[in-house]
């Protein structure tokens, strides 16, 4: 299972945000580049970023710190937030991004996600947020009519490979990670799962590893302390 610690990016800084609450932040580093090679050097395989500014606006907004951390580290990153368009996945694959994930234009857009997957194969990762199993949207601002479950099936059919399943109710709270919904996904699907939320404990790790989980991001247990990546890793 692959650890993925999780960069947020915020007016330019890494920040941890509670519950997806843009009103939440914390702010852990000024430099977003710095926090990467960090996490490089403690034995990172795979490093997640997220621009906030990006899912709340629909555009790239902090695009240029993005494309330097993929240029500054020698890991594969993943990138999400206010991709919308073929241009910035154009953009982010061809400039030293490893993969791409949708959320928001993945339930409102199905063309372009075609298009991407048919385009990029399995560098296109979507992103499911979910309430309740309900799917979320926006950056979390809004929650659709939309379950899970049957979008997942949908994503499988259009040819996606990889999806991060995010369960906002523990996302931030350090509670645990929603195993029987990790669970329900897994099984409903052949897509890689990557799990997202509530991770605070190596058992909480192990959990999800045993679930087969293909990965799992952690943010506010890493940057707490709570987690040391090089002892996940080992």
């Amino acid at each position: 299972m692959i650890i993925f610690p999780a960069i947020d990016i915020l007016n330019g800084k890494c920040v941890r945000l509670i519950q997806g609450d843009y009103n939440r932040e914390k702010v852990y580093s000024d430099s977003p580049v710095e926090m990467a090679k960090q996490w490089e050097e403690k034995g990172a395989e795979f490093i997640h970023i997220v621009d906030l500014d990006g899912a709340k606006s629909g555009k790239s907004i902090n695009e240029a710190i993005i494309l330097e951390i993929a240029k500054t580290v020698n890991v594969p990153v993943q990138v999400g937030g206010g991709i919308r368009s073929m241009q910035t996945v154009k953009t982010y694959l061809e400039n030293g991004v490893n993969r791409v994930i949708i959320g928001t234009a993945a339930i409102q857009d199905e063309a372009f996600l075609k298009e991407a997957v048919e385009t990029y194969g399995e560098r296109i990762v979507v992103s499911l947020d979910a309430k309740n199993g309900y799917i979320a949207t926006d950056g979390w601002t809004d929650t659709s009519d939309v379950k899970a479950l049957d979008l997942v099936k949908k994503l499988e059919n259009i040819g996606v490979k990889t999806i991060v399943y995010t369960d906002i109710a523990k996302d931030g709270m350090l509670q645990g990670p929603n195993l029987a919904e990790q669970k329900a996904i897994n099984e409903a699907t052949t897509m890689d799962v990557i799990a997202s939320g509530g991770v605070a404990t190596k058992e909480d790790v192990e959990n999800l590893r045993r679930l087969g989980l293909y990965g799992v991001i952690i943010g506010k247990a890493l940057y707490d302390g709570k987690l040391k990546l090089e002892e996940l890793i080992n």
